[in-house]
């Protein structure tokens, strides 16, 4: 289990060194256009050629839909936050799960072996849900595979809490619920299973 430690902590000390560097690089390019320097300065070129990279899709983004685009910096920031939460999230319930599997299978435990496995398909589950309100913020277009995949992943669960659940002041609450009764299943698994 030591070696799933040191990766774990190797991959989320990547991920938030990562997290950081851009939100820096994104804060110095909000400076930079404040202080409006010189644009053909090695520092004004130097900090649009590090950052042009993410600000670019995400100005388009904004364009198209009609917001000035001027704000990209600060929806890029916004955006690394939350891919990074989804990352360090996505790592830490695998690292959980595989944890879990190994020392039920060394132990010969299937109750926790089946436990940890429906736990760790649960966690996912979450992170599908949570990554579709996500996309349904930003616009991606159903006709994009990633939300085809997405859709019909969550959509069992979803369509009849939609019917069910009328809007709340015109929001569709729907996936709150959602991830309420997977979080509820992941206790009932983790206490009858797993043993708490």
């Amino acid at each position: 289990m030591l070696i799933l430690d040191r990766v774990f902590w190797l991959v989320n000390s990547a991920v938030t060194v990562a997290i950081v560097v851009i939100v820096a690089l994104m804060l110095l390019r909000l400076i930079a256009n404040l202080a409006n320097p010189n644009p053909f300065g090695w520092t004004s070129q130097t900090i649009r050629r590090l950052t042009d990279p993410l600000i670019g899709p995400i100005r388009r983004a904004l364009v198209r839909a009609g917001v000035d685009p001027k704000y990209s910096p600060l929806v890029a920031i916004l955006a690394t936050i939350l891919l990074g939460w989804f990352a360090l999230q996505i790592v830490s319930a695998v690292t959980m799960t595989l944890d879990g599997i190994i020392r039920s299978l060394l132990s010969h435990a299937m109750g926790p072996f089946v436990g940890y496995l429906l736990n760790g398909l649960l966690s996912f589950y979450i992170l599908l849900i949570f990554l579709r309100v996500i996309c349904s913020w930003v616009n991606v277009s159903y006709s994009h595979r990633w939300m085809r995949l997405l859709v019909s992943a969550t959509e069992p669960l979803l369509a009849p809490l939609r019917r069910a659940i009328p809007l709340i002041g015109g929001f569709d609450v729907s996936p709150i619920v959602a991830l309420l009764i997977v979080q509820v299943l992941q206790r009932v698994v983790a206490g009858m299973l797993i043993g708490g």
